[in-house]
């Protein structure tokens, strides 16, 4: 059973971690996300949870303005053959449905399936945004809080420079 957003809650404040929750209604898309939480203070994110060829298992976090060359992603990040993960699978590994995709739900990947990659320019906000592994609030904290939180649950996450320019060439 997945660890739910209560749990997840009550994990911060066990890590001292100082957080704030904004209840909003249930959203699913980046545009969803600005029209309820636009006027939330820190940088907004987004996350995408993707799988490789070999069924390497990857989580993409980015500031929402980001547009994704996934052929340069998957470059940056030295994986091969990305496309997004079920939802199937998301629910399996991290615990949440899609549009609910965040850090947070590092918590419920206790196999350390997935490799963890964070926009630098996000990690250089004040605030940061996420879905407490559902869609219908968002917890903001500060980033070094955020990186505490993902190398408590046992990953090691890894810093992405953008833009990432389209490649040339198959």
């Amino acid at each position: 059973m997945p660890v739910d957003s209560e749990e997840l809650l009550r994990r911060f404040e066990a890590l001292g971690i100082r957080h704030v929750t904004h209840s909003h209604p249930a959203v699913f898309t980046v545009a969803e996300a600005e029209l309820h939480c636009g006027h939330l203070p820190g940088a907004h994110c987004k996350n995408l949870f993707l799988k490789d060829k070999k069924g390497g298992l990857w989580l993409a976090v980015m500031l929402n303005r980001r547009e994704v060359d996934i052929k340069a992603l998957q470059k940056a990040m030295g994986a091969a053959r990305l496309s997004f993960g079920k939802p199937e699978l998301l629910m399996q590994v991290l615990g949440v449905i899609p549009g609910a995709v965040s850090p947070f739900g590092l918590i419920n990947d206790g196999e350390r399936r997935v490799r963890v990659f964070l926009d630098s320019d996000m990690m250089a906000a004040d605030l940061v945004n996420f879905h407490p592994l559902r869609n219908d609030a968002t917890v903001a904290m500060a980033p070094a809080d955020l990186r505490r939180f993902i190398a408590d649950c046992g990953h090691d996450a890894r810093d992405l420079e953008f833009p990432l320019t389209p490649q040339s060439g198959p």
